[in-house]
């Protein structure tokens, strides 16, 4: 049974999660690759102000397709989480708690999960046609000219993730491979 977690985020709803869980993601919660990624790490950089107040919040690594009528969005499935492990730090230092993605983190990234209290969460890969229809509402709100790279304000409801590393740096991932050898 999926756990239902009410974004933004908490430390008390992080700590609750663990590596293995099924959530159920319902709120607001943002996009970015890596593009975006660079920017915001580059006003934090020089200490000028971001689109968005990123405490607490989620951000989805995906760059969706365009909405067909009647939709929220097109087609959003998630991006190799890999490519942001270079500003991920510097957004938890900044507040961020949560990120979804698929694949394999960084050490990096995992000692920055433990050290801000975050989680990591996977969508899963090739299924961006039935992950669109958890998304009722999307919005650009900071860097139209990346195109489908922009950031989005999204809103969410039973949006379906797995945790992968948890804030005790339990992997999923390595959690698997083990249990596989047994």
């Amino acid at each position: 049974m999926a756990k239902i977690v009410n974004l933004p985020l908490d430390d008390e709803t992080v700590s609750d999660l663990k590596a293995g869980d099924r959530v159920l993601l319902n709120g607001i919660m943002y996009t970015g690759r890596d593009a975006a990624h660079k920017r915001i790490a580059e006003l934090i950089n020089k200490n000028q102000q971001l689109p968005m107040d990123i405490k607490n919040q989620t951000i989805y690594y995906v760059g969706p397709c365009p909405a067909k009528p009647g939709q929220a969005i097109g087609s959003a499935g998630p991006t190799t989480s890999g490519r942001m492990d270079a500003y991920a730090p510097l957004l938890m230092d900044h507040g961020l708690k949560g990120m979804i993605g698929k694949g394999l983190r960084s050490k990096q990234v995992v000692d920055s999960i433990i050290k801000n209290n975050a989680v990591y969460f996977a969508a899963i890969g090739g299924a961006g046609a039935l992950l669109a229809e958890a998304i009722k509402e999307a919005e650009v709100i900071a860097f139209p000219d990346l195109g489908a790279e922009a950031i989005y304000k999204l809103r969410v409801e039973n949006f379906p993730v797995t945790v992968v590393i948890d804030n005790e740096g339990n992997d999923l991932y390595k959690i698997g491979k083990e249990k596989y050898k047994k």
